[in-house]
């Protein structure tokens, strides 16, 4: 007998969110869900439960909502536990642009503090060791890596999940939420401003057009940045101090919540820094 119908149409394949931005940067930040749900393996099944204990709630800004790349990175660390992504209306913070190019090909997206604005994102929420590979993916275990780990505080910032089925009221609001938050700042739009991600093509496209250092490391066209960025240690790094050089960086305005965090329990208005920090 095959799989019953509704198990094998919830495949990552079938739902259209099978590629991961690590093994094609250009599709960065991959192909989000539409809806809640629960990555088990090769399937993003539907989200039943509303609770977690024991897992640590994180903001989702770039590939980490995608369930490919989630995928991916708990490969790499032979994890198979599922992970729940639950959609939350997310006030405070919009998607901005690393200020540092990635040697998996691509420049990533970072948070920025955005006052009264609100989007959707997605909580990730992540068992201890889920959360010790994600950490270092990100780099935040490493004093040269590209992101540090923050709690946001519940004053400036809101974070409600969204309903749990039709006509029901929305989660109650998320106090002590974490976030990656960029160490080399984001980009700026020219004005000072953080420039919101518009998605990998578009964003290279923009860069390599606006700078003639860019273009003389990473080619004239998105695919060649990729090709030429990808695995490349030096020239990634290279681009990231151009970027400070030609004066595209700025502040974040995340920097304050990144030191002084302490222990805790996760979702409750308490600091965590685990053990494997």
């Amino acid at each position: 007998m095959g799989e019953p119908r509704h198990q094998a149409d919830r495949t990552l394949e079938a739902l259209g969110l099978a590629v991961a931005p690590r093994e094609h940067p250009l599709v960065y930040p991959g192909a989000w869900p539409a809806e809640s749900g629960l990555l088990d393996g090769d399937r993003l099944l539907p989200l039943t439960h509303r609770t977690f204990p024991g897992r640590v709630p994180v903001l989702a800004v770039g590939s980490n909502a995608s369930p490919a790349q989630l995928r991916h990175k708990m490969r790499q660390y032979e994890l198979s536990s599922p992970i729940p992504l639950e959609k939350a209306r997310v006030t405070g913070l919009e998607i901005g642009v690393s200020a540092h190019v990635s040697a998996l090909g691509y420049v990533s997206a970072s948070p920025f503090r955005a006052p009264g604005h609100t989007r959707e994102l997605f909580i990730t929420w992540l068992d201890p060791a889920q959360l010790a590979a994600i950490d270092a993916s990100e780099g935040v275990t490493r004093p040269s890596g590209a992101y540090d780990r923050v709690l946001l505080p519940s004053t400036g910032f809101r974070v409600e999940p969204e309903p749990s089925g039709p006509g029901e009221l929305g989660g109650r609001p998320l106090d002590g939420v974490h976030l990656y938050v960029n160490r080399h700042g984001v980009l700026q739009d020219g004005t000072g401003t953080p420039r919101e991600h518009p998605g990998e093509r578009r964003l290279l496209t923009e860069l390599l057009a606006e700078s003639p250092g860019l273009r003389k490391l990473f080619g004239a066209t998105p695919e060649e940045f990729c090709s030429r960025a990808r695995g490349d240690l030096r020239l990634c790094a290279e681009g990231t101090r151009l970027f400070a050089r030609e004066g595209r960086t700025t502040a974040s305005g995340l920097e304050k919540y990144v030191r002084g965090q302490q222990t805790g329990s996760p979702g409750t208005g308490e600091s965590l820094s685990p053990p494997w920090m």
